[in-house]
């Protein structure tokens, strides 16, 4: 597939996905059964927990409680602003050990929770981060012009993506999933000390809505719970 057919595939979808989470109604304990290992979801940029709906109706058919952070909003505002909102929202659920499971920005708040959370206490902490398509290294296509923007957060120099790079103790309870190729994270989401899985799709959003992805998420969520 050509990267100019990528880029029109995956953002068609993500056009036809933001409509429909806007429009969503779906309460934030929709997906909250099962016996399975508890999951939390963590959005992206300009993403509401909805926009998470096929993710999560994926997991929860798989068994696994799911559960949202409706306090982030559309999760597009500061980081620190962003994990207070999200700190408080876990501490709210009072899930014993659950997984993360995040998209993009999603995963930077994710990987911040858990540093947080083993500095406090790792016997309580979550049990580790399952992010997809999240820019660990930043973006090149962060540039210059939107530091004073949401999409600032993103900058490979930046003192958030160059703080979070630092800890690196928390990287081993992390697996990034990354496109096969990801046009707005040109240079991937590899992060040193994680287990890092290449997906065969492409693009940005598309692979967090494919059946595929949540299966693989449902092992790596499995893995983590048993290691």
């Amino acid at each position: 597939m050509s990267r100019v057919r990528t880029v029109v595939q995956d953002w068609a979808h993500v056009a036809r996905r933001w409509t429909a989470s806007a429009l969503d109604r779906t309460p934030p304990d929709a997906f909250a059964d099962g016996d399975g290992v508890p999951i939390v979801l963590l959005p992206g940029i300009w993403e509401s927990w909805r926009y998470l709906v096929p993710l999560a109706r994926h997991l929860n058919a798989l068994g696994h409680p799911v559960n949202p952070l409706p306090g982030l909003g559309w999760n597009g505002r500061p980081l620190e602003e962003s994990l207070d909102r999200a700190r408080g929202g876990l501490a709210a659920l009072g899930l014993e050990r659950p997984v993360l499971v995040a998209h993009s920005k999603g995963g930077l708040i994710g990987k911040t929770l858990l540093v947080d959370a083993l500095a406090a206490d790792p016997d309580r902490a979550p049990r580790g981060l399952v992010a997809v398509c999240t820019p660990f290294g930043g973006s090149r296509l962060s540039w210059r012009v939107f530091t004073r923007t949401p999409l600032g957060l993103f900058a490979p120099t930046g003192a958030a993506i160059v703080a979070l790079a630092a800890e690196r103790a928390v990287n081993s309870r992390i697996v990034s999933v990354a496109s096969a190729w990801d046009e707005m994270i040109p240079d991937g989401s590899f992060l040193p000390g994680a287990h890092n899985i290449t997906l065969r799709l492409p693009g940005h959003f598309r692979p967090v809505a494919d059946p595929g992805t949540a299966r693989l998420v449902h092992e790596q969520v499995e893995g983590l719970a048993a290691g």
